[in-house]
């Protein structure tokens, strides 16, 4: 059987980490967001945009999470400002607001310090290699990639934004897999999430490897006695030598 050939990972908390504290830092983001549509012509109270843009994010994260489904932060936003009063915002718009917002958080999103020699190696041993990251808008995993500097290692970057589908639904995998025109037994996840990137792995028939140095969750203690990787790493630099010895899934 065919050794492995293609790497799958998540994004946040694998590749990158987030080093803010969340609360406030999307305090400031929401913030910035009512500033940026106030001067965009789009007047309406701030404590109260404020209020209901968390509110409803808050829920649709629950929902998500249940369904498995990405409607995006931009969809989230069109429904609160036809609320407000403004039902046809135009891309022009809704697009560089949110830029604006997700600066905030993106200035908090710093690249683990394994990150580049690991991709560097497994690039070099001709490991093909992509991208899987639930989030609520494209853009902002496109500006976290470029800002690691990490693309040229990768074949295909996806968010759950862009395809509509949420980790652990498989058709997510299956899809850059058909990409590749590679089966699943040649593949391997690796991500800190056992409900998404491990569970989705299986789900998808690929070997999973769960890296662990911030993988201590509430959503992962959850999953703890009924989510069980393939494999387990506390740092990317293990990840070569592991997936040398590893024997594919049949």
């Amino acid at each position: 059987m065919p050794a492995i050939k293609f790497i799958l990972f998540d994004l946040g908390n694998t590749l990158i980490y987030f080093d803010g504290h969340w609360p406030e830092v999307f305090a400031r983001a929401d913030n910035q967001l009512w500033q940026a549509l106030q001067a965009a012509g789009l007047e309406f109270p701030q404590e109260k945009f404020v209020t209901q843009f968390r509110m409803r994010l808050d829920a649709y994260y629950v929902q998500r999470e249940a369904e498995f489904i990405e409607h995006t932060t931009a969809y989230i936003l069109r429904g609160l400002l036809a609320e407000l009063g403004y039902p046809q915002v135009e891309d022009e718009i809704i697009l560089p607001v949110l830029e604006q917002a997700y600066a905030i958080t993106q200035a908090h999103w710093k690249i683990e310090e394994d990150t580049h020699e690991t991709l560097q190696e497994l690039q070099a041993l001709g490991y093909r290699m992509g991208i899987i990251s639930n989030a609520g808008d494209d853009h902002d995993v496109q500006r976290l990639v470029d800002q690691a500097m990490i693309r040229p290692y990768f074949d295909v970057i996806l968010s759950s934004a862009a395809y509509g589908l949420r980790k652990p639904n498989p058709r997510i995998f299956e899809h850059i897999l058909k990409t590749w025109e590679a089966h699943p037994h040649q593949a391997v996840m690796v991500g800190d999430t056992l409900g998404a990137d491990i569970l989705g792995a299986q789900h998808a028939k690929l070997l999973s490897i769960w890296i662990t140095r911030r993988a201590d969750t509430p959503a992962n203690r959850a999953h703890a006695d009924t989510i069980q990787p393939d494999h387990r790493i506390s740092t990317l630099k293990e990840l070569p030598t592991l997936i040398a010895r590893l024997t594919p899934r049949g």
